[in-house]
């Protein structure tokens, strides 16, 4: 597979997000990150349905939503609606996973479950063959322009062996201070989903930089 960049609207000029939706359609990215933050599982908060439903009207690329709030159950339906394709949880905040995944197929999006730094990827061995995309935050999160914690590293291969093995269609996403100087090496891990905000917005030219990423040169006999 090969591997796919989602450049995280987070990270967009809010005041001009129609001009940044449609960068990216004419990019080489694949996917549309959003970050939805509440205030309550992580300490900052982002933006909702309508701002959702709004750049959706000018997108033309999959829509995958990252839910960072407590009780996502509550409002899987709505995301569904004002335009995500993929929803991903947080296994830190769901209380009953699997009830949480079987709601967001029922909606009609594929099914993600997102793990903080410090959650363990074997806590994921017995939903692994009900989701699409298992998340590894590479941040704590919460906030953008965080350095890269470099266990993720580890966690992206122990995932992907499980993978092999329980889903190997899996999508492995690695979120937080990804950029040109480690893409490679996550890559060669396992991963092959990329978040990428701060990397592509603050790059002089963000369409160069998607290119970058989506490009990269990789060493083929590690992987």
């Amino acid at each position: 597979m090969k591997h796919l960049i989602a450049p995280s609207i987070l990270s967009a000029d809010f005041a001009n997000l129609q001009r940044d939706v449609e960068m990216i359609n004419e990019s080489e990215a694949d996917w549309f990150h959003v970050d939805v933050m509440d205030g309550v599982f992580v300490p900052n908060i982002s933006f909702g349905f309508p701002v959702i439903a709004a750049a959706k009207k000018h997108a033309k690329k999959p829509f995958d939503v990252h839910l960072m709030i407590v009780d996502p159950d509550r409002y899987i339906a709505d995301f569904a609606k004002a335009g995500a394709d993929i929803i991903t949880v947080h296994y830190e905040a769901c209380t009953h996973l699997h009830r949480t995944i079987q709601l967001i197929k029922s909606v009609g999006c594929k099914a993600g479950v997102a793990l903080n730094p410090h959650t363990p990827v074997q806590l994921l061995k017995d939903i692994l063959q009900d989701i699409d995309l298992a998340l590894v935050m590479s941040v704590n999160p919460g906030f953008g322009g965080q350095q890269f914690i470099p266990q993720t590293l580890n966690k992206v291969a122990e995932l992907k062996q499980m993978s092999l093995q329980l889903n190997p269609n899996l999508y492995i996403e690695v979120d937080g201070g990804v950029g040109i100087q480690n893409i490679a090496s996550l890559i060669e891990a396992g991963a092959n989903v990329f978040v990428a905000g701060n990397a592509v917005f603050a790059a002089p030219s963000p369409t160069q930089m998607i290119a970058e990423l989506k490009n990269v040169q990789i060493n083929t006999k590690s992987i």
